[in-house]
C-alpha cells in the first residue's frame, strides 16, 4: 500500500524492544507499600476506623437503659449522703473499708487496725479487687467515698439489667424491669448497710449473665472469673455460672470457668487466707458444720429449709423475680450462695436484712428477662399468655414492698435533718492532731479513719493517744461509762488520761506522757 495512511495505528506510548535487544525497558508500577513521590497517603487510618466503630457501639446503647442506671445511682447516693450527716452507722464495715481503702491509697498492704493491731484485712476475707478503691480514695479520703463508689457499681448493674431488658423484650418491659431492679429489695439493703466488698460483685455478675444471653462466651468467662478476687465464696458461684454458661452455649469454657472458680475456692480458703491471718485459720471456716451435714443428710435438708428468716427470703426472691425467673438455667446461680447462707449456723445470714442478698438480684432480674423471653416463643399460647404476667407481677411486687423497704424513709422530712450533734462530733474529732491513735466505738470510725489511726473499743488494743466515749454509741452495749477518765485509765492500767472535751454526749481523753 503507498501514499500516506489516514490514521496512524502506532500507540504513543512506548514502544516494544526490537527483536533481538538485550534491554527491556520495564515499567515500574508503584509498590502496594509505596507512596509515590509528591502524592499524600490515602490509606484509611485505623484511628478514624476505632473512632466510628467506638461511635457506633454508643448510638447502639439504648439511652434508657443508662438513664436509668443514673437516676438509680443518684437515689442511693441521696440516701447515703442523708445516712453520712445523721450519723447513722449500721456496722462497723465501712470504718474498716475506709482503712482499707487509706492503705491502698498509700501503696500499703491492707492492714486494719479497727480489726486488731497489724491486722491484714486480706487474712480476713480474700477481695483483692479491694485495690481498685485506692484510687478513689487518693481523690477524696473520706468513708463517704467509699459509699459513692458503691453507689456507682450498682448504679452500673442497673444500667446493664435495663439494658439488656430493652434489647429482650422491647424498650418498655426493659425499662420497667431495670427500674424493678434498681428498687429491689437486695439493693436497698445493700445500700442501707453501707459499704461492703459484694458493690463489685453485683456488677459484674450482670456483666457476665448478659454475656450469656447475648450469647458471648469471652465477655461472660471474664467477667464473671473477675468475680474470684471479689470474695471467697464466690468462687462457689463462678462454679456455678460456669456450668449453666457450658450448658447453655455448649461451650467447653464454661467448664473451665467452673473450675477456674474451685481452685480459686481452694486456694483462698485453705492457703491464702490463713496464710495471711493473725491467727493462722480461715476465721469463717466453723459457720457451717460440715460433718454433721455428711452424717445426717436428711436432717442437713431438713435444716436448710427450717427457719422464719429463711422462709421470708425465698418469699421475696420469688414475688421480686415475678416467679417466671425459675423458668431460666440462670437461676441456678442463686444456688450457691442461698446454699451457704442457709446452711450456716449465724442466724444473721438467713434473712432479707444487710447486704447478704444483694449478689442475687441481677441474677434474679436477668432470669426473669430469659425466662419471659423464652416463654414467649413458645407454641402453646397459654404458655404465650403466661409470659405477658412476669414483667407486671415483678413491678406490682416492688410497689407492694416499697412501703417496708429501707428507700421508705426517702419520704419522710427527717431523714434529710443533719444529726444535731454534727458540729459538736466534729468539733471533738478536730482536736485529735493528724496520725494520733484513737480508739472509739462504731459510730464516728469512718469519720475518723482518714486523719487518725482508729482502734475498736470492743478489741483488745495499745493505750492510744485518744479514746472517744460516745453515749449514743451502740458499741458498748446497755453500759456507757459515765467518767472517760476513770474509764480509760482502767481499762489502760498505768496510764493518766486527760478530759479535753465534754459535750453532747461526747467525752474525749487525751493521754499524758
Amino acid at each position: 500500500m503507498t501514499g500516506n495512511a489516514p490514521d496512524d495505528p502506532t500507540p504513543s506510548g512506548p514502544r516494544p524492544a526490537a527483536a533481538g535487544s538485550t534491554t527491556t525497558r520495564r515499567r515500574r508500577e508503584p509498590s502496594a507499600h509505596r507512596i509515590p513521590a509528591g502524592r499524600p497517603d490515602t490509606r484509611p487510618s485505623t484511628a478514624p476506623a476505632l473512632r466510628r466503630r467506638t461511635a457506633a457501639a454508643v448510638r447502639r446503647q439504648p439511652a434508657g437503659a443508662w438513664l436509668t442506671g443514673v437516676a438509680a445511682a443518684l437515689l442511693y447516693t441521696v440516701f447515703s449522703v442523708a445516712q453520712w450527716n445523721r450519723l447513722d452507722a449500721p456496722s462497723w464495715d465501712l470504718g474498716i473499708f475506709t482503712q482499707l481503702a487509706k492503705a491502698y491509697a498509700g501503696v500499703g498492704a491492707p492492714i486494719v487496725p479497727i480489726k486488731g493491731e497489724d491486722f491484714n484485712l486480706l487474712g480476713d476475707h480474700f477481695h483483692p479487687l479491694l485495690v481498685l478503691l485506692g484510687p478513689a480514695y487518693a481523690l477524696a479520703p473520706s468513708g463517704l467515698t467509699l459509699l459513692v463508689v458503691q453507689n456507682l457499681l450498682f448504679g452500673l448493674s442497673v444500667a446493664v439489667v435495663a439494658r439488656t431488658g430493652v434489647r429482650l423484650l422491647g424498650s418498655a418491659a426493659g425499662l420497667v424491669v431495670g427500674i424493678a431492679y434498681a428498687l429491689s429489695w437486695g439493693l436497698q439493703s445493700a445500700v442501707a448497710a453501707q459499704f461492703h466488698e459484694i458493690a463489685f460483685a453485683v456488677p459484674l455478675l450482670a456483666l457476665s449473665l448478659e454475656a450469656v444471653l447475648a450469647r458471648r462466651v469471652l465477655p461472660a468467662v471474664l467477667w464473671g472469673g473477675l468475680l474470684v478476687f471479689v470474695k471467697e465464696d464466690l468462687g462457689l458461684t463462678v462454679m456455678a455460672l460456669g456450668l449453666v454458661l457450658a450448658w447453655r452455649l455448649r461451650t467447653v469454657a464454661g467448664l473451665w470457668l467452673a473450675a477456674w472458680g474451685a481452685l480459686w475456692l481452694v486456694l483462698s480458703v485453705r492457703v491464702i487466707l490463713p496464710a495471711l491471718n493473725t491467727a493462722g485459720q480461715y476465721d469463717y471456716a466453723d459457720r457451717i458444720d460440715a460433718g454433721a451435714m455428711i452424717a445426717d443428710p436428711a436432717g442437713a435438708v431438713v435444716d436448710l429449709l427450717t427457719g422464719t428468716a429463711k422462709h421470708e427470703t425465698l418469699l421475696l426472691l420469688l414475688l421480686a423475680g415475678g416467679v417466671l425467673f425459675l423458668r431460666s438455667p440462670l437461676s441456678l446461680v442463686l444456688l450457691p450462695t442461698l446454699l451457704w447462707r442457709f446452711a450456716s449456723g449465724q442466724e444473721v445470714y438467713w434473712g432479707p436484712e444487710w447486704h447478704y442478698s444483694a449478689v442475687l438480684m441481677p441474677v434474679l432480674f436477668l432470669g426473669l428477662v430469659d425466662g419471659v423471653r423464652s416463654l414467649r416463643t413458645s407454641p402453646r399460647r397459654w404458655v404465650r399468655s403466661a409470659a405477658l404476667l412476669g414483667v407486671p407481677a415483678a413491678v406490682a411486687a416492688c410497689l407492694v414492698l416499697l412501703p417496708s423497704q429501707k428507700f421508705a424513709a426517702l419520704a419522710e422530712p427527717e431523714t434529710y435533718r443533719q444529726s444535731a450533734r454534727w458540729d459538736a462530733a466534729h468539733r471533738m474529732m478536730g482536736l485529735v492532731p493528724e496520725g494520733a491513735t484513737v480508739e472509739s466505738g462504731v459510730v464516728l470510725m469512718a469519720y475518723l479513719v482518714p486523719e487518725t489511726r482508729v482502734y475498736w473499743l470492743g478489741n483488745t488494743n495499745p493505750a492510744p493517744d485518744y479514746l472517744v466515749v460516745d453515749a449514743d454509741d451502740w458499741s458498748w452495749g446497755p453500759t456507757r461509762p459515765a467518767d472517760a477518765e476513770a474509764h480509760a485509765e482502767q481499762r489502760f492500767p498505768g496510764t493518766d488520761y486527760t478530759l479535753v472535751f465534754d459535750e453532747a454526749g461526747y467525752q474525749l481523753v487525751r493521754l499524758e506522757r
